[in-house]
């Protein structure tokens, strides 16, 4: 009975340490606040859209937006991948700051002009910027050290504040 209760602590505890304490280089850096990049997806190149759609219609995949065309928006339980033919050479991580994963608009959010600045503080160059006089949809483009492109999308308002 000892040995039951003890594992039983145990467990809880382990399930509380796992829910209460952050590893080291997660999160925040000390005192600062995290981005809020917004809902994310993977804009993949694809060769035949068609043929695309199909497997991952098998994946459990079901069209949630696009033209059917040149793109197709894919979603499953846990998952948004957007198929794009033609329109990309390469695949792209995608966020979009002010959406949830329904494409509603959040009452709150990190601005993609406020992301710009935060990205250029710490040393990332970006490839394409945001007008910082505008306040409606807005988007800007980087590259990981690897060459993995990023596209932070924003298709809403500033949010107001």
């Amino acid at each position: 009975m000892k040995r039951i209760v003890a594992s039983g602590i145990v467990c809880v505890l382990g399930v509380y340490v796992a829910m209460n304490v952050t590893p080291a280089g997660a999160g925040p850096a000390k005192g600062g606040k995290q981005m809020q990049l917004g809902n994310f997806s993977v804009s993949l190149t694809v060769k035949d859209l068609e043929a695309s759609r199909a497997f991952y219609e098998k994946l459990g995949f079901h069209v949630s937006g696009g033209n059917g065309k040149t793109y197709s928006i894919m979603q499953n339980d846990t998952a948004t991948i957007g198929l794009y033919q033609g329109m990309f050479d390469k695949n792209i991580l995608t966020f979009n700051p002010g959406w949830n994963r329904d494409k509603e608009t959040l009452p709150d959010f990190d601005d993609v002009r406020d992301i710009q600045k935060t990205l250029k503080d710490k040393g990332i160059k970006l490839t394409n910027t945001a007008d910082n006089a505008t306040d409606g949809p807005a988007y800007i483009t980087f590259e990981d050290p690897d060459g993995n492109q990023f596209l932070i999308d924003q298709h809403v308002p500033r949010p107001k504040k």
